[in-house]
């Protein structure tokens, strides 16, 4: 990849990055699978496939995270300080790294390493802040392949209780689950089946990507991690392995239509969570939260749509808030937070 400006989303499953020209105009963006916890050695792989090496070397990088998180490390700080590390080394020493830290500002590796606190899972800040200087109102909802952001944004400000994980995730700001890698157990305990109620398996059996691949939802780019058993991605095996989640094979006493209605009660399980945390935040508005528009984003923009529209709101893709050509709009949704982020360094010039 090439730029003047580039922002890196370092997650504990994805690392996305973004590049912008000197004027500020996006130029490209990356998502490559990343599974942090596996070890540093994956985000120097990812990195490497991304060719950072060639980049030019007066390039601006503007870094936020969420991989600090991961349990290969012993504590966020500690997760903050490696990752940094890691990156230093691929760039090289020389490079212009500028870290993210909400209202601390941009710090240098060094600093940041010092402030883990106000760097560790600063994504979404990054993203409301800008969201919030173009949509003046509305309700920003992140749908990524593990987590959602839910953010109230008020008067062009970012409305927010919680600052960190812990925080966010008290007061229904930070809701964990996603589109991909959440385990179907999490989403729901049973499922209406032939008539009776069918309880599941507490076994990762399953995850959300053979849901939504199962209802035809799920975009075959942002489908990047492997499968609860390791195997295959059609819509036969997603459908054996949700038949396991009940305890029957499927084919045999479990059809195609049997699995695409179970798929679909668990989609639908998973959006009223959503909508439940979308509806704690809206209740905090000053103005009439009705006429709040869902500003979505992630992997799982579809479901923002479909949030929207059962809460009867209008919606908004934040890639037209980020000022992105329309053959760009796909990957700059997938990636809102690294456009972000480097669309903020580059204002912050």
């Amino acid at each position: 990849m090439h730029g003047d400006f580039f922002g890196w989303d370092i997650g504990g499953a994805h690392l996305k990055l973004a590049s912008l020209d000197a004027e500020g105009r996006l130029l490209a963006v990356r998502q490559l699978a990343c599974p942090l916890w596996q070890g540093l050695a994956q985000l120097e792989r990812a990195c490497a496939e991304l060719g950072v090496a060639a980049m030019a070397p007066r390039a601006v990088h503007a870094i936020t995270m969420t991989g600090e998180l991961c349990d290969v490390f012993i504590d966020r700080a500690s997760g903050v300080r490696a990752i940094l590390a890691c990156l230093r080394r691929v760039l090289g020493a020389r490079a212009d790294l500028r870290v993210y830290a909400g209202s601390a500002g941009w710090l240098s590796p060094v600093a940041a390493g010092a402030a883990a606190t106000a760097v560790a899972s600063a994504n979404w800040l990054a993203l409301a802040r800008w969201v919030a200087a173009s949509a003046h109102d509305g309700l920003l909802l992140d749908i990524g392949s593990t987590t959602t952001d839910i953010i109230l944004i008020e008067n062009g400000e970012v409305r927010c209780r919680g600052r960190d994980d812990a925080t966010r995730l008290a007061c229904a700001e930070l809701v964990y689950t996603g589109v991909v890698r959440t385990p179907v157990m999490a989403v729901c305990q049973r499922v209406p089946m032939q008539g009776a109620w069918q309880g599941l398996a507490a076994e990762y059996f399953a995850t959300m990507a053979d849901v939504h691949r199962l209802l035809g939802q799920l975009a075959e780019d942002h489908d990047q991690m492997p499968t609860a058993d390791g195997g295959g991605k059609l819509a036969a095996d997603s459908a054996r392995r949700l038949a396991r989640m009940l305890g029957r094979d499927f084919g045999v006493d479990a059809s195609m239509a049997e699995m695409i209605g179970v798929a679909r009660y668990i989609a639908t399980a998973q959006r009223r969570s959503i909508e439940d945390a979308l509806a704690l935040q809206a209740s905090r508005a000053t103005c009439d939260a009705q006429r709040l528009p869902v500003l979505g984003a992630g992997a799982g923009a579809f479901v923002a749509a479909q949030v929207a529209q059962a809460t009867t709101r209008g919606y908004r893709a934040c890639a037209a808030l980020l000022g992105v050509a329309a053959g760009l709009a796909a990957q700059a949704e997938l990636a809102a937070p690294a456009v972000a982020v480097a669309k903020l360094a580059w204002l912050a010039q």
